[in-house]
């Protein structure tokens, strides 16, 4: 190898400020010189401020009652799986420090109403498969639930729709305190079945205080309750109401968005609102969904709040990182890697990511 040589000091144009050093080098006087600590690995992964790990992750898992799995167009390398499938998914993402799951049904279309009664059915396929994967796997696997009527809905609204026209726009209500009570029935019915987190993604006002109490009324103090404090009204969720069929419907009568129960995404005040309320209500965690066009409202809550936080990496995100990585525009493994260690600096606690079984295989390697 040549070395290079630096040309003799009169052989350019002087700029101003350099000069040289004893050794007749060139030289910009300054004491503090930053990049002394990334000159190499063992100096960068001593002074690093963030690790993203594993055990960082939340795994979502999407599940269907047929008995093998199904493509999700717009989320590729994300499946509807089968029973036997979530099984083999947990079992998996376990091997690789993964602990932490969260089952999202896609329920038959005959089962949904407005009502959404099938949130509650203790015979349904999230109270199974909540059974089955702690039969199996105990205690080496938390398994975290969404409480929220959308899935369950014929309507596509994470709340029940009302019957009149006084609503936004002179449309139907999504009606609040009709709504919490149904979640405190399905979040009774995850914590029976032996569920270790339920996470309430309906953003109704007061469901935080009523879950907690009906759980603790029955004994299931220790079910932790993780909320959605910050969950905006976001054109990021699209592939994930494909992967349910659970967008809102125009039948319904209500809006065709959930603005009116979801955050504005111009606000930032508001999610600190959210967060006292949630905490004083007795909250374990606070998440943020989205998550990285909302890494603000991650650090505002990280400094207002003592809980931990969550941020969601939603289907959005993800299919935008899948459909660049897929077309050979960017690196997927080192572009999703910086994403979740952005969500670390911003102050997030765990990611709820569908690239968690293949991040912690890239962490692992």
């Amino acid at each position: 190898m040549v070395a290079f040589v630096l040309p003799a000091s009169n052989s350019r144009e002087p700029v101003f400020g350099f000069q040289r050093n004893l050794k007749d080098e060139l030289w910009l006087p300054q004491r503090a010189r930053p990049r002394r600590n990334r000159k190499n690995e063992a100096i960068r992964s001593m002074t690093r401020e963030n690790e993203v790990k594993p055990s960082n992750f939340i795994y979502p898992l999407f599940v269907h009652t047929k008995d093998h799995n199904e493509e999700i167009a717009s989320m590729p390398g994300c499946l509807r799986h089968s029973a036997d499938s979530v099984m083999q998914e947990v079992g998996e993402a376990l091997a690789e420090g993964v602990s932490n799951i969260i089952l999202f049904p896609k329920i038959p279309e005959e089962l949904k109403s407005n009502a959404a009664d099938e949130c509650h059915n203790p015979s349904g396929i999230v109270p199974e498969l909540i059974t089955r994967i702690k039969s199996k796997y105990g205690s080496s696997v938390n398994v975290w639930t969404d409480v929220a009527l959308d899935p369950y809905s014929d309507q596509g609204h994470d709340g029940i729709v009302s019957s009149d026209r006084r609503g936004d726009g002179g449309m139907a209500r999504i009606l609040n305190d009709e709504t919490v009570e149904q979640l405190c029935r399905q979040a009774l019915a995850q914590a029976r079945a032996g569920a270790d987190v339920v996470a309430p993604s309906d953003m109704m006002d007061g469901r935080i205080g009523a879950i907690r109490d009906a759980l603790d009324s029955e004994g299931f103090t220790d079910v932790s309750v993780v909320a959605y404090t910050a969950k905006y009204a976001s054109a990021f969720y699209g592939p994930f109401r494909d992967a349910l069929e659970s967008a809102p419907r125009a039948s319904s009568g209500a809006p065709r968005n959930k603005r009116t129960y979801q955050m504005d995404p111009a606000n930032s005040r508001e999610a600190l609102v959210e967060a006292r309320l949630d905490v004083a209500e007795g909250a374990d965690m606070l998440m943020v969904k989205p998550g990285m066009p909302y890494l603000d409202i991650i650090r505002l809550l990280k400094d207002n709040t003592h809980l931990p936080i969550s941020a969601y990496h939603v289907s959005g995100e993800y299919a935008m990182l899948k459909a660049a990585a897929l077309r050979g525009w960017i690196n997927e493994r080192d572009t999703v890697l910086e994403s979740l260690l952005c969500f670390k600096r911003a102050g997030a606690d765990a990611i709820l990511t569908y690239y968690a079984k293949q991040a912690a295989r890239w962490l692992n390697e």
